[in-house]
């Protein structure tokens, strides 16, 4: 018997022994699978945070210009964020008849990801971006995207609690009752194997301020977050964006941060703060950014009131994005874009 306990002790201490702990020193349950945490305490813990914009979401890694790389975790880290928002087209790796599995290398690649950052002990939020199938034929691809989910939540059931998981990006085309019971599914799958784990669900209208006010949570789940973007005033953001029609047209557009201005941008956080005390759920703003075609110094003073008029509320934020159009870091020069990165957290 002795023998046997000690092969056990040993068998234990090989696997982590006892209850484990998360990279960032947080305790996790028995099995491996995080401990609950509250969701408004979640909400503190993911702070200032960026988007991996332009990479997982592409139709393939690289096709839009940004492969992931390890130092860039590194920079975040460094940079001041705590967060970063992970967007991933799962639909595009996938099978597109049930079982619907998603390829394995894709998969180890979000494995990667997901280790990159908590190992340095920040929060990431893993997403579902450009299933646009999804919001064209929403009945159709109902089951396929419930089956994503299911593996998803299967792969990372065991991942600390900072690793979080949103349900779909920007959801448009579709009615706020459609959306309900599309989200609805997928929740149903993620908590068959992460009861506790903190999903994010935004509204319709492309998570619109409109969409949050829209949206209705299972009251019997407290284990969710909130979600919006902002990008107003569009013609000042999205100037000269290439994807957007006519936006060629709104090139010189200015933000002077008038006390009009602010105003605009107040009114809308105003009605979001609202929301969340109404209803008793946080609030996270997944996306916000300034196209680089507009003048810079204009988009500093918008990405530090929209950032401050979030802070100010209690609603933790993700700049989109880190390297690309949007990007907060210059990677062509390997620097920081210094006044974005002020507006956003201050000097380090």
């Amino acid at each position: 018997m002795r023998a046997l306990l000690v092969g056990m002790a040993l068998l234990l201490a090989a696997c982590g022994g006892g209850r484990p702990t998360t990279d960032d020193g947080r305790r996790t349950a028995a099995d491996g699978a995080p401990q609950s945490i509250d969701a408004f305490e979640q909400v503190k813990r993911l702070g200032r945070g960026v988007n991996f914009g332009n990479a997982l979401e592409a139709p393939n890694e690289g096709e839009w210009g940004m492969t992931l790389e390890e130092r860039y975790f590194d920079l975040v880290k460094e940079g001041g964020f705590e967060t970063i928002r992970l967007p991933v087209r799962w639909s595009a790796h996938a099978q597109a008849t049930a079982p619907y599995a998603i390829d394995e290398a894709f998969f180890a690649r979000v494995d990667w990801a997901i280790e990159q950052a908590t190992q340095r002990g920040l929060n990431i939020v893993v997403n579902m971006h450009h299933y646009d199938e999804l919001m064209t034929a929403p009945d159709a691809q109902g089951a396929r995207f419930v089956a994503l989910w299911r593996q998803i939540a299967v792969r990372y059931r065991n991942r600390p609690n900072g690793v979080l998981f949103e349900l779909c990006n920007e959801p448009n085309g579709l009615p706020s009752a459609a959306w309900s019971k599309l989200f609805g599914e997928a929740l149903a799958a993620v908590r068959e194997t992460n009861p506790t784990r903190t999903v994010i669900v935004g509204g319709v209208d492309w998570n619109s301020v409109k969409g949050l006010l829209e949206l209705k949570l299972p009251e019997s789940d407290r284990h969710l977050i909130a979600t919006f973007h902002y990008y107003l005033p569009f013609q000042f953001t999205h100037q000269g964006a290439e994807w957007v029609n006519d936006s060629a047209g709104w090139l010189g557009t200015d933000w002077k941060g008038s006390g009009s201005d602010k105003a605009y941008i107040t009114f809308d956080f105003d009605k979001v703060a609202e929301w969340s005390r109404a209803n008793k759920r946080p609030v996270w703003l997944g996306e916000f950014g300034a196209y680089s075609k507009a003048d810079l110094n204009a988009r500093a003073r918008w990405t530090a009131w929209v950032a401050r008029s979030a802070e100010k509320r209690g609603i933790a934020w993700a700049y989109w994005e880190f390297g690309a159009g949007f990007g907060v870091y210059d990677r062509a020069r390997g620097a920081w874009v210094s006044e974005l990165r002020q507006a956003l957290v201050g000097s380090r």
